[in-house]
């Protein structure tokens, strides 16, 4: 019989295994949210979990998958259930703008000082950024930060004292000191009036 010239659509291709999948969430990027949301560092979290600090590193960046176990005393020392370590996160908006009010700010009242955090919370641990101001007489005092953690703090008005590696410099306004943050190191205001500077934190 002759060929009608007419033929039928070919059926489309099945969804290949990647495509009906979902990708798998990233553990580690929920700990580190979770843990920095709480302000504790990588000591306190591993302390209170029970998991050694190189372990818990690992686990945050992705290069190590924990354990259920391992989960399980994380998520406890979180104060979280296990099941919101693996929650999809949304993808994030084109543009995300944050008022004024939605800006985290840390106080320390007897220290005379308060951070606003600039940075976002996803980054926090690796990258971040803060307004600090302190009132005559305030002072940052922090302990070491992880091996190879560097700051850099520009005084935006007044005069500030930075204290790092045994070492004493004091900055005016529009100046700049970049210091090693990874033993005890300090910012005091050096002046009678307030004093206001960008900080910016780089983690090792």
């Amino acid at each position: 019989m002759a060929s009608s010239g007419t033929r039928r659509a070919a059926p489309s291709a099945a969804p290949t295994l990647a495509q009906t999948v979902a990708a798998p969430p990233r553990v580690g990027e929920q700990i580190q949210r979770l843990r920095s949301e709480r302000r504790m560092t990588l000591d306190d979290l591993s302390r209170a979990a029970g998991v050694s600090k190189s372990m818990l590193s690992e686990i945050e960046r992705d290069k190590a998958n924990p354990t259920i176990a391992v989960a399980w005393r994380l998520t406890n020392a979180l104060g979280v259930s296990l099941d919101s370590l693996f929650a999809q996160q949304k993808a994030p908006e084109a543009i995300a703008v944050s008022g004024p009010h939605e800006i985290p700010t840390l106080s320390g009242h007897d220290a005379k000082y308060q951070l606003r955090v600039w940075g976002p919370i996803e980054l926090a641990g690796k990258f971040e950024w803060y307004e600090l101001t302190l009132q005559a007489g305030g002072a940052l005092v922090s302990n070491a930060h992880e091996p190879g953690t560097r700051e850099h703090l520009t005084v935006l008005n007044g005069s500030v004292e930075i204290e790092a590696a045994g070492t004493t410099k004091r900055l005016k306004a529009a100046d700049t000191a970049r210091y090693v943050a990874d033993e005890p190191h300090a910012i005091r205001n050096a002046g009678k009036s307030e004093a206001k500077a960008l900080l910016v934190v780089i983690h090792g």
